[in-house]
This record gives C-alpha cells, sequence and structure tokens, in this order.
C-alpha cells in the first residue's frame, strides 16, 4: 500500500483560520477566498508571485473586510488558508472550475494533469477541512441566530470593461438578507450597489452560500466589493464600518422574517446543472 507525501509541512499554518469563535453578535463571517497562499511542495503552482497576487489567486481586501467585519459585529469569522488555484473553496467539487487549469486567460501549470488521487488530497487538505470548521461552527451555533456573510472581492476592470458597481449583494433562492442588505447599503445614494450582480449565486458556480446558508435554512448573502475600493487596510475598515451599519439596520427585520415559501432545496449535497458548463470569468 503507498501512501502519499503530505501537502503541508509541519511547519505550514493550517488550511483555515477561526476568528472569535465565541462571538455573540448573529452574524456568522466567512471569507472563501481570503489567502493566495500555495503550499511549499507545489513550487507556486508554476506561477509568478505577481500572477498569485493578481485577482486569480485570491479576493485582494476581502480578509481584511472581514476581520474589521468579524470586530464590529462581534462575529465568528471562518477564513480559507490557501489559494483558489489550489482549490477553490466555493466551487463545487464536480465543476471545472474547482482545481482550475486556467483561469482568466492564464494557464495554470500546476493544475494540470492531476490524478484523481492528486485531486482527492487536495480536497482532503483543504476543501474538507474548511468546510468542516463552517459547519462545526454552525452546529456549535444552533440555539444562537445565525446570518451568514460570505465575504468576497471582484476585478474593477474585467475583459477590458470597467464594471460600474462598487458593492454587490447576492443571493440564491432567499432574499430575506440580500434584499434588505442592498436596500440599506443603496439608502444614502452614493454608492452604485449591484443586487445580484456582478454575480448571482448558481449551483454550479457557488458552494458556500447553497450548502451553509440556503441548505440549513438560514438567511445568507455574499458580499462582493470591488477591489479598487479596498486596497489598504484603512480602506478595507471604511467598508467594514459601512457594512456593519448596514447589517445592524437590517438584522431586527431579517430574524423575524419568515423562509420563503415553499423554502429553498435543504438538500446537503448540491444538484448539478443540467446545462452545459460555461465559465464564469474569474471575480
Amino acid at each position: 500500500m503507498t501512501t502519499s507525501t503530505p501537502l503541508l509541512q509541519p511547519a505550514e499554518p493550517p488550511p483555515f483560520q477561526i476568528l472569535n469563535a465565541r462571538g455573540k453578535g448573529s452574524a456568522v463571517l466567512v471569507c472563501d477566498h481570503a489567502s493566495n497562499r500555495v503550499p511549499r511542495c507545489m513550487d507556486d503552482l508554476g506561477l509568478d508571485s505577481r500572477q498569485l497576487a493578481d485577482h486569480i489567486g485570491w479576493d485582494p481586501g476581502a480578509a481584511d473586510v472581514a476581520r474589521a467585519l468579524s470586530e464590529l459585529l462581534d462575529a465568528p469569522l471562518v477564513l480559507s488558508g490557501y489559494s483558489r488555484l489550489v482549490i477553490d473553496c466555493n466551487r463545487p467539487l464536480q465543476s471545472p472550475e474547482s482545481i482550475a487549469e486556467q483561469s482568466a486567460g492564464v494557464a495554470v501549470p500546476g493544475n494540470r494533469n492531476l490524478s484523481a488521487r492528486d485531486r482527492e488530497q487536495r480536497i482532503a487538505t483543504f476543501f474538507r477541512p474548511y468546510h468542516q470548521a463552517i459547519d462545526q461552527l454552525l452546529d456549535a451555533r444552533r440555539h444562537q441566530p445565525a446570518l451568514l456573510l460570505s465575504i468576497h472581492s471582484f476585478a474593477a476592470v474585467l475583459a477590458g470593461q470597467r464594471r460600474p458597481w462598487h458593492v454587490g449583494v447576492a443571493y440564491r433562492h432567499d432574499d430575506r438578507l440580500a434584499q434588505r442588505l442592498h436596500e440599506a447599503l443603496s439608502e444614502r445614494g452614493d454608492i452604485n450597489v449591484g443586487y445580484n450582480q456582478p454575480y448571482p449565486i448558481e449551483d454550479a458556480f457557488d458552494y458556500t452560500i447553497p450548502v451553509h446558508g440556503e441548505g440549513r435554512g438560514l438567511a445568507s448573502a455574499m458580499i462582493e466589493i470591488r477591489q479598487d475600493e479596498i486596497r489598504s487596510p484603512t480602506t478595507a475598515a471604511t467598508w467594514a464600518t459601512r457594512l456593519a451599519h448596514a447589517f445592524r439596520t437590517v438584522e431586527a427585520g431579517v430574524r423575524m422574517a419568515p423562509p420563503p415559501q415553499p423554502a429553498a432545496s435543504r438538500e446537503r449535497n448540491l444538484v448539478t446543472s443540467p446545462t452545459p458548463f460555461i465559465p464564469r470569468d474569474i471575480s
């Protein structure tokens, strides 16, 4: 019997980080693309530091916003520990983008010609521990209010097109939280707030909200902030303050709102879309 060499050395960081696990607020925060770190054994997947620092490697600024928001809302936060190019923690495992061989036109040499064992080792090392951590956190809060927010960022320019939204709020079927947050963020009229823009939540592309949010019947939403808005810890903190204010404004109403009828699917396993897969432009 052969054994695989571990993908992480003892001195390397774990596949996820939990902050403020005992937070008493009703928000639960996750950040699927918090890091652009690559395990040492993968030799940066054949990419250079500039490519890994770009939006294909992670969601720049998202972790800074999530950490600041965790403090403001006294909310627990789960952050992924490694690059989305190692394995994307917000893609269904059957998705071609789960371990992408190319991203936004950039070839990822270290993801080519992987065996089934190679893929399973990445799933077992990075994907499953991250999502198990979210599961365990939500299980522990079963008797507390839990409104799930997934924090992301998106590129200001994609495929040569300037994207007009400063921030977007997205949902899948249950809009209890997303609709109210969209209204609260739009109230001042000084920013362009997307609603299911720049991306909606779709079964073919998204895992965290469908499984941990709607799969549990929790009010949930994905927040996407344009990356040029959160280039520094200071601007990230400013956005966290704005998001915290919006959340506090709508929190009570969301907690009182009944779930949609008929209820969104509560299945913990996602259904594969029967339509041909069309790649989503990364961030």
